[in-house]
């Protein structure tokens, strides 16, 4: 893996980003986060048009170009990024259809010394055509092998604090499909790791892993159900750190604990495998 490019990548402008989409979209990603597959909870109000309402986390896939590290002009290797963290701030609820525009940036670089791994976190807006702010996102991406361009050791900001050491107040498990990446890719995540066995095999994954952002709807459904009694307008915030990787065909079983202020704690795993997929999270609830 080659020494980062740092001036490259500083110098490259993720293409702003205006996207329509209607009710046969926001069914589709629906599908790709898994709604649907769970035999415990209702979730048709997800996938069938009349009275539509939009999953709070499709904000992640609009107003994007997609996978934009795979643009040869970033000076990125795309296939040694790693999803580190993601955050999501809604302020207003993700209509089931409409037109927005978003912008991506990068924020902040760090470098962990040569040949250790380089983390890039970006921003990205989303915003109605008459400018009006819908959500907030961070990404924080690891780049295996990339350091060694001199760059400051550590982001700023302050870590993801660790879980409370008490049991979960409650536990949910909702299944993925063995096909939920591929569902997942059709809303603009065209990254071939997750579709291609042998290029996954190449980068030292068994196979085609799911999307760290579809585990994240996952994990966001969950949240919905158990925090929000159903309503995705009344999820506010979320924000994790990935741990491990989800293959498509696992039961996520996510771990909740109430702090009893409209907001809460959570953890994700796969029981089956030992795992734990997703650490350290944090989710707000109230009408936006």
């Amino acid at each position: 893996m080659a020494v980062l490019d740092i001036d490259r990548l500083l110098s490259y402008r993720v293409p702003e980003y205006r996207e329509s989409y209607d009710l046969r979209d926001t069914i589709l990603y629906a599908l790709g986060v898994g709604a649907g597959l769970s035999e415990t909870v209702d979730e048709l109000g997800f996938l069938y048009e009349r009275d539509l309402k939009a999953l709070p986390t499709m904000a992640l896939v609009l107003g994007t170009p997609g996978f934009w590290a795979m643009d040869s002009k970033t000076g990125l290797d795309w296939q040694h990024i790693l999803h580190g963290e993601e955050s999501l701030v809604l302020h207003r609820p993700i209509e089931a259809e409409g037109e927005l525009v978003g912008k991506t940036w990068v924020e902040d670089i760090a470098d962990k010394g040569p040949g250790k791994p380089v983390m890039i976190r970006s921003r990205r807006t989303l915003s109605t055509l008459s400018g009006l702010l819908v959500a907030e996102m961070s990404e924080l991406w690891v780049v295996r092998g990339a350091g060694g361009f001199g760059g400051e050791r550590n982001l700023p900001g302050e870590p993801l604090p660790p879980l409370p050491d008490l049991p979960a107040d409650c536990t949910i498990e909702l299944p993925t499909s063995r096909n939920q990446a591929l569902i997942y890719r059709l809303s603009g995540d065209r990254n071939p790791l997750h579709a291609d066995p042998e290029l996954a095999r190449s980068v030292g994954f068994d196979g085609p892993i799911l999307h760290g952002l579809s585990t994240m709807g996952v994990i966001g459904r969950a949240l919905i159900h158990m925090c929000a009694e159903g309503n995705p307008h009344h999820l506010r915030s979320m924000k994790l750190r990935f741990t491990a990787p989800v293959v498509p065909g696992d039961v996520i079983a996510t771990e909740i604990w109430d702090e009893g202020d409209g907001s809460a704690r959570f953890r994700a795993s796969v029981p089956a495998r030992g795992v734990v997929v997703a650490d350290c999270g944090i989710a707000t609830f109230g009408r936006i």
